[in-house]
């Protein structure tokens, strides 16, 4: 979800107490961000994680994702898609048209996204999209030993990486990839810092081929989501 859809839903909502921060978790840091965040111009604060502590600590592995927070501080949505779906993958590399059943389900999926996010500003704790603690936790993973290696690895890549040690860094940015596939957000910044893998480009479309039927986002367990 771009950042244009997130402003239009601020203007519509911050009068009722619901704002957006959003995150942009890029290795490259404020120069390689600020481009995006100047053309949206978005009237909500927009951080960067050069270091990805807020992904590893809400165990973000894609974006678009987000964390519905309350204005107690308790997390009443942990980290899921936030109104994306694999709809994109049906998409015309030369043309980029994307078969019509797929654009009316990419648009589904975010307008019911949207609409629930609409639900719980207007009624709070008593929304259906609200969850209770005890599925709150049981839809959050707990980092295992593997993710816990790999997150190191990332962390000691980046380190090597800003000091100048380029090719010892991606060796274990590579690394981390390696040890946890399922994150595109590892995968993103290593391709980003060797330069290969852009937007759009065939490394990408390579790794998303390897899915097989695996899905890139995982479905948003919300009601009213097309199946």
């Amino acid at each position: 979800m771009d950042l244009p859809v997130w402003q239009d839903l601020y203007e519509e909502l911050k009068d009722d107490g619901f704002t957006v921060l959003a995150v942009a978790m890029d290795s490259r840091g404020v120069e390689a961000v600020r481009p995006w965040v100047d053309q949206a111009g978005p009237g909500y604060d927009c951080l960067i994680d050069q270091q990805h502590h807020v992904a590893e600590l809400y165990n973000m592995v894609n974006v678009p994702q987000a964390v519905w927070i309350d204005e107690a501080g308790r997390i009443v949505r942990p980290a899921e898609v936030a109104g994306a779906s694999d709809g994109f993958r049906a998409m015309n590399r030369r043309d980029f048209s994307i078969p019509e059943a797929e654009v009316v389900e990419i648009a589904e999926t975010r307008a019911v996204y949207l609409d629930a996010l609409r639900d719980w500003v207007a009624k709070g704790e008593a929304s259906e999209f609200v969850l209770q603690d005890d599925d709150v936790r049981a839809r959050q993973k707990k980092p295992d030993d593997s993710v816990m290696v790999a997150n190191a690895n990332f962390r000691l890549g980046q380190h090597l990486h800003r000091q100048g040690n380029r090719a010892e860094g991606l060796a274990f940015l590579r690394e981390a990839s390696r040890i946890r596939p399922d994150s595109w957000n590892f995968w993103r910044q290593m391709a980003d810092l060797e330069e290969i893998g852009k937007s759009g480009g065939s490394d990408f479309w390579a790794r998303v081929d390897a899915l097989g039927d695996d899905d890139y986002y995982a479905p948003i367990d919300m009601p009213g989501m097309p199946k």
